[in-house]
């Protein structure tokens, strides 16, 4: 360990800060920061300077004071705000080890919930929903409350070859296409029927890589960049790649039209397959939504999708279109009845599609998004203009961006203030070598809080950020 000695450095005007420690700067840092605090020489209220001022002082990397600052911020010795700086925390009395805060990961649950990943609940269309289930069930066939087919109700069939096709570029006629309970259970039934391995963008959703390790497919991460996953790396030995082109799950950006070609130009050299996670398909605010890999070579891509954040994650449907080669393998994996998906739910989703509903749900939602998103971008440029936001064209999330060595403690600090929201690193591939472009950041969803909520969900998130 680095052995550091500074003493008697000025802290803002005529305050001693006594640096003297074996270990590394930032912990020393830390540790003289606290007595200061508990022996009462930085008094409640105190304003400490700028963390690139007191690096300048002390002769330290920046990021060194600026995660020194984070990390008090986030056990209570600090507070920091936007606009009056880093000071110390307002209490009673110096904090003892008998009456420390909680920390925050002792919190039950959160106050402010930014996770992304599932829209408002109470967004729900229950009127519209009750009345396309009205229909549906007084026009359904008898067989439709007998066994299920494990190919799904052809009505939603019919009416999703009809959607997709018009909305996102697909090519696919409804005896393509197997319904599921969700994109993770299309996930299972691939992994069963092409087994492994896998390559898999380099950021992307670790429930779903573990989904497929618990099928005994193992992916390889492929590295992500503004222009979306490098394609370029796929391998003759990879049987199939888990990819979101319309928008890179979470880094954000859809995958470049040259990389596009160049994956369906993979599959069809080596017979392999590309697996195109629809996420973030629909809600696209810049422009029209992105077409649809599959669109490309409906022979070698399969599109997966579902209803998860465009209506509920509790109604559980979700669709597979598939090449024609891989339709009865899957259905054979399904099993032979419909286990998963409630028939009924099926047949209201199909005239709920039918009847123009689902658009103008989606067209409703997508402005109220794209207003949330609105609100996010002008608030972090009002308290926090300091920090980059991207991935921010499409989606139900953006990324804030971090300085290089923050993100834990940030995450922490959020976590104080009550607030649930991930790191970039909760994302990245434990396979993923530390690349040039790799950066730290909060993926913060906007959609999940109640309208009464959101702004004191984005006051939390500015407080929780590293000053500027």
């Amino acid at each position: 360990m680095d052995s550091w000695v500074n003493s008697a450095e000025v802290l803002g005007s005529d305050l001693p800060l006594e640096l003297a420690g074996t270990g590394n700067r930032r912990a020393v840092l830390m540790g003289a920061l606290r007595e200061a605090v508990r022996s009462g020489r930085l008094a409640p209220g105190t304003r400490l300077p700028p963390y690139r001022s007191l690096a300048a002082d002390l002769g330290l990397a920046r990021n060194t004071v600026a995660d020194a600052y984070a990390e008090l911020v986030a056990e209570g010795w600090l507070a920091a705000r936007q606009g009056s700086g880093t000071r110390v925390a307002e209490r009673a009395a110096p904090v003892t080890p008998a009456h420390r805060p909680r920390t925050p990961e002792r919190r039950s649950r959160p106050v402010h919930d930014l996770v992304q990943g599932q829209p408002d609940p109470s967004a729900f269309p229950r009127t519209a929903w009750l009345a396309s289930a009205r229909r549906a069930l007084a026009a359904a066939p008898n067989d439709a409350f007998g066994p299920g087919d494990p190919h799904g109700r052809p009505e939603l069939r019919r009416a999703l070859a009809g959607y997709l096709a018009r909305v996102r570029g697909v090519r696919a006629a409804p005896e393509r296409i197997v319904l599921c309970s969700g994109a993770a259970h299309g996930l299972r039934l691939l992994a069963e029927v092409v087994g492994g391995p896998w390559a898999a963008e380099a950021y992307g959703l670790p429930f779903h890589r573990g989904l497929l390790a618990s099928h005994g497919v193992g992916t390889r991460p492929v590295g992500v960049d503004g222009d979306g996953a490098r394609v370029g790396e796929l391998t003759r030995r990879d049987r199939a790649v888990l990819l979101t082109p319309a928008h890179q799950f979470p880094t954000g950006g859809p995958l470049h039209p040259a990389r596009r070609a160049a994956a369906a130009d993979w599959a069809r050299s080596t017979g392999g397959l590309v697996v195109e996670d629809d996420y973030d398909g629909e809600f696209r605010y810049d422009r029209q939504p992105v077409g649809a890999v599959q669109g490309l070579d409906p022979e070698h891509v399969v599109l997966l999708g579902s209803v998860s954040k465009s209506l509920s994650p509790a109604l559980r449907l979700g669709w597979m279109v598939l090449p024609e080669r891989l339709v009865a393998p899957v259905v054979a994996a399904k099993g032979e009845r419909e286990q998963f998906s409630s028939a009924t739910d099926q047949l209201t989703l199909a005239d709920f599609v039918d009847s123009g509903a689902y658009d103008r749900h989606v067209r409703r939602m997508r402005q109220r998004h794209r207003r949330r998103r609105d609100q996010l971008v002008a608030a972090l440029e009002r308290r926090a203009p300091h920090v980059r936001v991207t991935g921010i064209a499409a989606g139900l999330h953006a990324v804030v961006e971090l300085p290089p060595g923050t993100e834990r403690s940030v995450v922490r600090a959020a976590a104080w203030q009550g607030l649930a929201v991930e790191g970039l690193a909760d994302y990245r591939h434990p396979g993923a070598e530390r690349a040039a472009d790799e950066r730290d950041g909060l993926v913060v969803g906007y959609a999940t809080p109640a309208e009464h909520a959101y702004p004191e969900a984005l006051e939390a998130l500015c407080r929780a950020l590293p000053p500027g």
